[in-house]
């Protein structure tokens, strides 16, 4: 299989609280909206790693957070396979007053993200492990699919051929957008049509 030269979900790792001490209404391990500053389009998103008493009022807090960065705010920018709700964990860490919290989130692995009975707003995915001091990411190379080379796309619908297995997008091979995509969907690729391999009800009635 193909590849393209550029999993991990970002959890797992082992954070900590100062003498015990939870935020009011969120823990170590979960992801928040942030307010930027200066103003930007979109809210930051982090991981709380660490969260720190620094005094006695209610936003005497400090949270330890690991950025998570849009495709855009990383070297190389959006690609065309990067999905709309698409986000890299880094090992950027940074510092910030609670004051600065916006609300929660979820950042989920793909698989996960694409299992959810509905998608809200504040729902989002990654796949990419990203490092910005090094410009480098995690893993660097990943499967490429259809006669586009992309890789995989959770925002694009795709077809696999039932001989060679293969996945392609509808648009990149012709179909009609009236084309039936569905798990039960027969379909042939035009490589497979041209070899003049037998159909897949044939296989199945040979094994």
């Amino acid at each position: 299989m193909s590849t393209f030269a550029f999993e991990t979900d970002g959890f797992g790792d082992t954070s900590r609280t100062s003498g015990g001490l939870k935020f009011p209404f969120m823990m170590v391990g979960e992801a928040c909206l942030i307010k930027p500053e200066p103003p930007a389009p979109a809210p930051f998103i982090g991981k709380i790693k660490e969260i720190w008493r620094t005094g006695s009022d209610d936003e005497a807090i400090e949270l330890v957070l690991s950025w998570y960065y849009r495709p855009e705010e990383a070297v190389g920018g959006r690609k065309e396979f990067h999905g709309a709700k698409e986000l890299f964990i880094s090992d950027h860490l940074d510092r910030c007053n609670v004051a600065a919290v916006i609300g929660k989130c979820r950042v989920l692995p793909l698989k996960k993200y694409e299992s959810l009975a509905a998608i809200l707003e504040n729902d989002f995915f990654v796949r990419f492990t990203y490092k910005p001091a090094k410009k480098e990411f995690e893993p660097d190379r990943v499967p490429v699919y259809c006669v586009c080379e992309l890789p995989y796309s959770p925002d694009k619908d795709m077809i696999m051929c039932d001989i060679c297995q293969e996945w392609f997008h509808p648009e990149c091979i012709g179909l009609p957008k009236s084309f039936p995509i569905q798990a039960d969907t027969s379909f042939h690729c035009d490589e497979c049509k041209k070899k003049g391999i037998p159909g897949i009800a044939n296989k199945k009635q040979a094994v």
